[in-house]
């Protein structure tokens, strides 16, 4: 039986919606309840066209909860393990979002756009009502909105020509993790070096509908000799790659030790933010389990929940994600696994949907 998502108020279309059905998107899922595309030609064929060209991706569902104010700053660093007391301007940072007990609830980018305010990138939770929680609790002055901000992401190997025939060759400069505004019939649009795939790129955040299609057909126009399409993150790609999805991989039962995290949590004596007593437990103990890389003999694998992995007829963890990878010519997973049970580039068998299957565990990213 097929089945279709009804739309409903409750489940926002993006200003870009009508584009990219014109273009033939096969299917939704659902992100931050609103659509966000998850097909358009079949993953393997988007795969491959995503590593070989360019893709314009609607990631309008990267809600950005804006946080205002006298007090922004000390709620945005109360919200995230990460320190970002020396924040510079122009520079995003990845920081995870953690509550009182240190346990992972969204791991969006955070920049700061202005002296007084902070836009917090994020993935699929209500982080907005979590912020507000806090600030309203703590009387904090500020102001938490969510502005019509809908992101476009330009991403493939020739993203850079693309970008650069639209925003001319100053974008070239722009490094990593950078941001920075550019101009598009009159209006200046932020731009980082950014976006959910390893193939290179640059996430456009849209604050203008109007020229915002514009743009969005711009892009198309000036591509066709790259072979451009739109497109979206790509579940093959993307594990490929290691990058993690919130609610995929890890979700609010986790916290950032346990997902390798490590580098974006501070013990700074002179930063505080919500958990660290609890994560500072954790790292004093060791962390008893930790996300890791699954090579499966497998052909083929289907992964909408969470699937038990046993050895020896004992639990020892879940398969959180899986592919079949073109490149490893094997099934890649990423799993949530027992510290005592972790045998690195060993061959083992594991217990993975009831059946027997050989595996290799790894760290990530995956490495042939």
């Amino acid at each position: 039986m097929n089945s279709t998502i009804a739309k409903s108020a409750r489940l926002r279309s993006t200003p870009f919606t009508q584009r990219i059905e014109e273009y033939g998107v096969q299917s939704y899922t659902v992100y931050n309840h609103m659509l966000l595309p998850a097909s358009f030609h079949g993953a393997i064929d988007d795969y491959n066209h995503l590593k070989e060209n360019v893709q314009v991706w609607d990631v309008s569902v990267e809600r950005q909860v804006q946080i205002k104010g006298p007090d922004a700053d000390y709620l945005t660093q109360l919200i995230t393990c990460r320190d970002l007391s020396n924040a510079k301007d122009h520079l995003c940072y990845y920081a995870p979002i953690v509550d009182d007990q240190g346990k992972i609830l969204n791991d969006p980018l955070i920049m700061k756009v202005h002296p007084d305010t902070w836009w917090v990138s994020i993935a699929d939770t209500d982080i907005l009502l979590y912020a507000k929680g806090i600030a309203i609790g703590k009387n904090l002055d500020v102001e938490i909105t969510e502005p019509n901000v809908n992101p476009l992401a330009v991403q493939g190997p020739k993203s850079f020509e693309l970008m650069r025939r639209v925003f001319g060759e100053e974008i070239l400069n722009l490094k990593f993790f950078h941001f920075k505004r550019y101009n598009f019939q009159d209006h200046q649009f932020l731009i980082a070096r950014s976006g959910w795939s390893k193939q290179g790129g640059f996430e456009i955040y849209v604050d203008h509908d109007e020229i915002g299609l514009q743009l969005f057909d711009k892009l198309i126009e000036k591509g066709k000799d790259l072979k451009v399409r739109p497109g979206c993150p790509n579940l093959i790609e993307r594990i490929e790659s290691g990058l993690l999805s919130y609610g995929n991989d890890m979700d609010m039962n986790d916290t950032p030790l346990e997902c390798n995290l490590d580098s974006f949590v501070s013990f700074n004596p002179d930063i505080e933010y919500l958990g660290k007593a609890a994560l500072q437990k954790q790292k004093d103990q060791g962390v008893s389990r930790s996300l890791i890389g699954l090579v499966l003999d497998l052909d083929e694998i289907s992964v909408t929940q969470y699937i038990p992995i046993k050895k020896d007829g004992h639990l020892i963890g879940s398969l959180r994600s899986a592919c079949y990878s073109p490149e490893f010519n094997k099934c890649l997973g990423i799993a949530m696994v027992d510290k005592s049970y972790q045998s690195l580039e060993q061959n083992l068998s594991l217990e993975i949907n009831g059946n027997e299957i050989s595996a290799k565990m790894t760290n990530l990213p995956f490495q042939k």
